[in-house]
């Protein structure tokens, strides 16, 4: 049922060592070794995963947690903007990056953005604005165990203990920060904004969020899926982020017994996808012309309690959030499904949240870079 590996520093330091190519340099230790956000191995990039104008940039192997709150150890990156730090520290943006496939190879601190010109214009706005970045892999990305892909507690920890673990081992940066995300990274950035200052506690500066095509509500396309459902036409990768959720459940969940609403051509693609990378496993689900429904042997919804089941796992918070969240939507979005977006904007404002939306006549894509001109100075006023 896909891979499994064994926790420990001599595993985890060998199969980075392989992946990015360099050997792999022991972090000193300090006080906090055995707690959350302290750095267990530290590694240079390799060129694919440094986006350009960034300086010194690494790759941290640090202590968070997963699915049941199990401890774990996940990679980040970490990119400095040129040229000496100021007083005080570079400030920090912790990225969360969406969809990239659930193959170890795939992790962004590895390969690299899969939307490399996007991504790295992105970021290199960020850097360019003198903010250092920190970007978590999320936990079972590029390091042992499986990614519970969409579990936004586990997201929301692994975001700010790479933030803790970064700022712990690089004197350079400051303790203040916000997160900004896109995509899966966009749930991501609002689960984190809603935990964040829990999470992090009074070592961290949280000053608020940046959600871009953030994915509201989509755990209610899970309900109707089972034996002879209609065709979901949405995105491009409709089918393999619906495959990444059900690996993540069975991930987070065991005693689901995920595989069993399967059939074995849907067992044989949903192990696919515990190894694949999106844009290869898309292609091959398109080329083949796999149909969700085609791959149940029983519905979906005889797990008791479902919806609060899903609710829980992979629904957004729609109250406790204690700093300022922007969320960037394009309104041509089908990866994610825009009018359901715009009502959890609408559930923030009624509920009295500290919410700021803006759209764009963009794709989900495209809404990233197109943000920018009002993510920017947001950004820049929580800092200030």
């Amino acid at each position: 049922m896909g891979r499994r590996w064994t926790t420990t520093a001599a595993v985890t330091a060998s199969v980075v060592s392989c992946l990015v190519g360099v050997p792999i340099a022991t972090a000193a230790p300090d006080s906090g070794t055995t707690v959350t956000g302290s750095v267990t191995e530290v590694a240079p990039l390799s060129a694919q995963a440094t986006p350009p104008g960034s300086e010194n940039s690494q790759r941290i192997l640090y202590r968070t947690t997963t699915a049941r709150d199990e401890p774990t150890i996940a990679s980040a990156a970490v990119y400095f903007p040129p040229g000496p730090a100021p007083a005080g520290g570079w400030p920090v943006i912790a990225w969360a990056h969406g969809t990239i496939g659930m193959g170890d190879d795939c992790a962004y601190s590895i390969a690299g953005p899969g939307a490399r010109e996007r991504d790295w214009a992105y970021l290199g706005t960020w850097l360019n604005q003198g903010y250092a970045i920190v970007a978590a892999d999320y936990a079972g990305l590029g390091t042992p165990g499986d990614h519970p892909y969409l579990n936004g507690r586990v997201e929301a920890h692994n975001v700010v203990d790479a933030v803790k673990a970064a700022t712990r081992q690089y004197s350079s940066l400051a303790r203040k920060w916000v997160v900004v995300g896109q995509s899966q990274g966009g749930g991501a950035a609002v689960t984190t904004a809603r935990y964040a200052s829990e999470f992090g506690g009074p070592e961290l500066d949280y000053r608020g969020a940046v959600g871009t095509g953030v994915p509201a509500y989509i755990e209610n396309i899970l309900l109707p899926l089972g034996p002879h459902m209609p065709p979901i036409k949405l995105g491009a990768h409709t089918t393999a982020y619906v495959l990444y959720i059900l690996d993540g459940l069975r991930t987070t969940f065991p005693e689901l017994n995920i595989d069993s609403y399967l059939n074995d051509s849907g067992r044989a693609w949903l192990d696919r996808a515990n190894t694949s990378c999106l844009e290869t496993f898309g292609n091959e689900l398109t080329a083949d012309g796999v149909v969700l429904g085609d791959l149940f042997a029983r519905p979906l919804a005889q797990i008791p309690n479902l919806p609060a089941l899903l609710a829980g796992y992979m629904g957004l918070p729609e109250t406790g959030y204690d700093k300022p969240v922007f969320l960037g939507q394009g309104l041509t979005d089908t990866d994610v499904l825009t009018p359901l977006t715009l009502a959890f904007a609408a559930k923030l404002t009624a509920n009295g949240q500290p919410v700021t939306l803006k759209t764009y006549p963009t794709d989900h894509s495209a809404t990233v870079n197109a943000s920018l001109v009002d993510s920017v100075p947001f950004v820049r006023g929580l800092f200030d």
